[in-house]
C-alpha cells in the first residue's frame, strides 16, 4: 500500500512540474501560413519532397488533417484574420480581399486607410479594419510591449492581418519597385530591413529566371504540355512583382528577408517570447493559360518544401526547436482560374448589372421613381437603406420583396437577406453565412448561383471566371517538445489562435470564442 501512495504521489508531482514548468512557455512562435496550401498537393508531390521539410513537419509534428474555415468564399484576408484572431468575419470584419467605396465608386483593399502612408511603398495601409486583437496583440499587451512581434509576407492582406496593431512591423514586397514595405502605422523599421532593401535585395535590380528546378515533374496524368516551362521577368515590366509573387521565387525572398530577423532581431533572447509571422505562397501561376496540371505548380511545392526546410534549419540553429512554438497552416482555398474553352460551356450565365437594374425598376413600380440601388458586388446587392430609412419604409418589408425577385432568377440558388443572417442566427443554413458576413461592409441580400453557373461582368465578358474552392487544409504544430501524432477528425480555423494562446499562457484574442484544441489541455 505504501508502494502504491507513494508511486501516485510522484506521478502528481511530476505531472505538477510538467504543467508549470517555465520551459513549456516558447521563446519564439514562428507562425508560417501558406496562402492556398492544399494538403492533397503535399500527397501527390511528397517524391519529390526532401526529408527536413514538408516531410520532417509531417513525421515529426502534431497533424491535424483536416482544418476547416466554416464560412463561405473564404480568401487570403478573411482567412488569415480568422487564424489570428480565432474569429469569424462577422466579428473580426475582415471578408474579403477588396471591399467597394459606393460613394467613390472605386474598389479598394479592406485594409486601405488615407491617414497612414508607407516606407518603400506608395501604397496607403493600416489594421484598423480589423476590428478583433490578434495573438500578436495579445502577446504585447501580456508583455507590456517587450515581446517582439513582426511579419513577413508577399502580400499587405496577410503580413498586416496575421499580427494586428501592436506589432512592432508588418512586412510585405511592394509590387512595383521590389523592396520590403511597411506602413507608417508602424513605429519604424529595422536597421537590418533597410539595408536589406538599399543593398542587399536581388530581385529588384536584374531580370529573375524560373524554370523547372527538376527535369521533369509527374503527379498528373493530365499535364498537358511537358516540355519545360521558362518565364523571364524582365526589369523594365512595370509587372514584374506582382508576376513575381504567383511563383516560387518570391517564397525564396520571404525565407531570405527571415534569415535577416534570425541573424539580428535576437529572437529568443528576451525574457518575454517573440511571434514572427511568415506566409508563403502555393497557389497557380496565373500567366500559364490556367493550367492547374502543369509543371508550374509542382514546380512550386518542391521549391516551398527547400524553403521549409531552410526555415526550420535557421530556427533550430539560432534559438532551437526545443525552444520554438512552429505553427503551419494553410488559407483553405485555392484560386481555380478557367478559361472559356471551346466545348465546355458553363451551366448558365448570371449578369449582375442586369440584375440590379431590374431589381431597382421593380421597386420603382412598388414604391415609386427612385435610385433604390447602390449595387452589386462580390454576390451581393447593396441597397440605399439610407433613402430608405429617410422615406420611413419598413426596411424589413423592402429586405425581403427584393429577396424574393431575385430569387426568381435564372441561376439563382439561394438568397438570403442580412437581416435573417443577424436575427434570425439558428435558422437552417444560414450560420455559415452569418460567419462569413459583417455587419459594417456587407451587403443586404446575398446571392447564392447553382452549381456551374457563373457572374459574368458585363464591362469585361471575357474576363475569367474565378472561384476560390475549399480544399483539404492541414494544421501542424511542431517543435517545443511537442509529441508527435496524427489526428483526423476535423478541427476549426478558429482553434489555432486559443491554442496558440494556451502555449503561451496569454489571453486569447478578444473575440475569439472558442478553447484551445485538445490535445493541449493536459
Amino acid at each position: 500500500m505504501n508502494k502504491i501512495i507513494t508511486s501516485l504521489i510522484a506521478i502528481l508531482t511530476v505531472s505538477g512540474v510538467h504543467a508549470q514548468h517555465p520551459a513549456d512557455v516558447p521563446k519564439l512562435v514562428v507562425t508560417i501560413t501558406v496562402d492556398q496550401l492544399r494538403g492533397d498537393y503535399l500527397q501527390y508531390f511528397s517524391p519529390s519532397f526532401g526529408e527536413r521539410g514538408f516531410k520532417r513537419l509531417l513525421n515529426e509534428g502534431l497533424v491535424y488533417h483536416q482544418m476547416q474555415y466554416d464560412f463561405p468564399n473564404s480568401n487570403q484576408a478573411s482567412s488569415v484574420a480568422t487564424l489570428y484572431t480565432g474569429s469569424y468575419p462577422y466579428s473580426h470584419n475582415i471578408t474579403g480581399n477588396k471591399k467597394y467605396d459606393f460613394e467613390s465608386k472605386r474598389e479598394l483593399s479592406i485594409i486601405y486607410d488615407s491617414e497612414y502612408i508607407g516606407n518603400f511603398t506608395s501604397e496607403n495601409f493600416s489594421p484598423l479594419a480589423l476590428a478583433a486583437s490578434t495573438v500578436g496583440d495579445e502577446l504585447k499587451m501580456a508583455s507590456n510591449g517587450k515581446s517582439d512581434v513582426f511579419s513577413i509576407a508577399p502580400d499587405a492582406l496577410a503580413s498586416i492581418l496575421s499580427v494586428g496593431r501592436y506589432a512592432n512591423a508588418a512586412f510585405w514586397l511592394d509590387d512595383y519597385n521590389g523592396k520590403w514595405a511597411t506602413t507608417t502605422f508602424y513605429k519604424g523599421i529595422p536597421w537590418y530591413v533597410d539595408r536589406y532593401n538599399n543593398s542587399e535585395i536581388t530581385i529588384n535590380k536584374s531580370d529573375a529566371l524560373w524554370t523547372p528546378a527538376l527535369r521533369s515533374y509527374g503527379a498528373f496524368p493530365y499535364t498537358k504540355n511537358t516540355t519545360p516551362f521558362k518565364y523571364n521577368f524582365i526589369k523594365g515590366d512595370k509587372d514584374k512583382f506582382l508576376k513575381i509573387k504567383q511563383t516560387p521565387l518570391i517564397n525564396a525572398e520571404v525565407t531570405a528577408l527571415a534569415a535577416k530577423f534570425f541573424e539580428f532581431a535576437d529572437f529568443g533572447k528576451r525574457t518575454n517570447p517573440d511571434l514572427l509571422s511568415i506566409t508563403y505562397y502555393a497557389g497557380n501561376y496565373k500567366g500559364n493559360g490556367g493550367d492547374e496540371y502543369g509543371w508550374e505548380i509542382q514546380d512550386t511545392y518542391y521549391r516551398l518544401d527547400k524553403e521549409i526546410e531552410r526555415l526550420l534549419d535557421l530556427i533550430e540553429q539560432k534559438v532551437g526547436l526545443g525552444n520554438t512554438l512552429i505553427v503551419l497552416s494553410s488559407t483553405g482555398y485555392f484560386e481555380s482560374r478557367t478559361d472559356r474553352l471551346s466545348g465546355f460551356k458553363p451551366a448558365g450565365e448570371f449578369f449582375p448589372s442586369r440584375c440590379t437594374a431590374l431589381l431597382n425598376m421593380y421597386l420603382m413600380a412598388l414604391h415609386g421613381q427612385a435610385n433604390w440601388i447602390l449595387g452589386y458586388y462580390d454576390n451581393q446587392i447593396y441597397l440605399n437603406k439610407k433613402y430608405i430609412d429617410d422615406l420611413k419604409l419598413d426596411w424589413a418589408t423592402i429586405l425581403k420583396q427584393s429577396a424574393d425577385f431575385v430569387s426568381q432568377f435564372s441561376g439563382v440558388q439561394d438568397v438570403v437577406t442580412s437581416s435573417e443572417m443577424i436575427f434570425e442566427e439558428q435558422a437552417a443554413g444560414r450560420n455559415a453565412f452569418r460567419r462569413g458576413m459583417s455587419k459594417k461592409i456587407s451587403g443586404h441580400i446575398f446571392i447564392e448561383l447553382q452549381p456551374g453557373w457563373v457572374v459574368v461582368n458585363e464591362n469585361n465578358p471575357d474576363a475569367r471566371i474565378v472561384q476560390n474552392n475549399a480544399v483539404i487544409s492541414p494544421l501542424i504544430f511542431f517543435g517545443n517538445n511537442i509529441p508527435k501524432q496524427h489526428v483526423y477528425r476535423p478541427v476549426k480555423a478558429v482553434e489555432v489562435a486559443p491554442t496558440i494562446s494556451h502555449v503561451l499562457r496569454i489571453r486569447p484574442p478578444n473575440a475569439c470564442k472558442e478553447i484551445p484544441l485538445q490535445e493541449f489541455l493536459y
